[in-house]
């Protein structure tokens, strides 16, 4: 798997050609991920490396207005004065900004790709509580199914992060079992399993997660669940 490290655009030789073969490979080995429906951790690593260029960007302009003027002249006809900007772009700059110019847009079209994928995955989940859901809803267990194959037993615990102008929720899951999953056998049944094992939860929030086609467990249907469970609980 081709990678791409935090600091790649300032690593090594700052040069547009040698930068544009780089993200040329970074790309290839992303969209050879795509076609196979794996998302992750490619779609994580660019929103990083999406978000870093523009700030870049934004920051770049921002200095560059920042920096002192000289008066050149007077515009007789306009009636106002003119000014130059008194420190230009040095060569190393100019490469970079070439190079940023270049990625942008190759990382959003690549994101957009990746977000069809995604969207295609999380329309073809279904979330639905399993038995009795409690009050306190930010701690318990999931169950994910994945096209008829076993299932396996997770639990979660929502964390909730504020900000001045916004919240946000995270998700922190544990692996527990994979399970075969019998013909007699209920999902609430399964639920009284896991109570009766984990006695710190005594009425745990529960859901059953399915995936109606199948999907790479790991690099798809894990990540794409547990946005799916803090949306679900979110809105519910």
């Amino acid at each position: 798997m081709q990678t791409l490290n935090n600091e790649w655009l300032t690593d090594g030789l700052v040069d547009f050609e040698y930068k544009k073969y780089i993200l040329l490979a970074y790309f290839k080995s992303v969209k050879q991920s795509f076609n196979k429906i794996e998302l992750y951790p490619f779609m994580a690593d660019m929103v990083v490396h999406y978000n870093n260029l523009i700030n870049l960007k934004i920051g770049k302009d921002t200095l560059k207005n920042q920096f002192p003027q000289s008066l050149t002249g007077i515009d007789a006809q306009k009636l106002r004065l003119v000014y130059k900007q008194m420190v230009a772009d040095d060569e190393i700059m100019k490469e970079l900004g070439e190079i940023v110019e270049y990625a942008i847009p190759k990382f959003k079209e690549t994101l957009v790709e990746g977000k069809e994928i995604y969207d295609f995955v999380e329309k073809n989940c279904e979330i639905t509580p399993v038995g009795m859901i409690p009050l306190y809803t930010d701690e318990g267990y999931f169950f994910l199914g994945n096209s008829g194959k076993d299932i396996t037993v997770h639990r979660f615990q929502v964390m909730r992060f504020e900000a001045p102008d916004q919240n946000f929720r995270g998700i922190n899951t544990t692996f527990i079992s994979s399970i075969s999953k019998g013909l007699g056998e209920s999902f609430e049944s399964l639920k009284i399993g896991l109570i009766r094992k984990f006695k710190d939860l005594p009425n745990p929030a529960t859901y059953l997660i399915m995936s109606k086609l199948s999907f790479p467990y790991e690099a798809t249907l894990i990540p794409i669940a547990k946005r799916l469970l803090v949306k679900y609980i979110s809105t519910t």
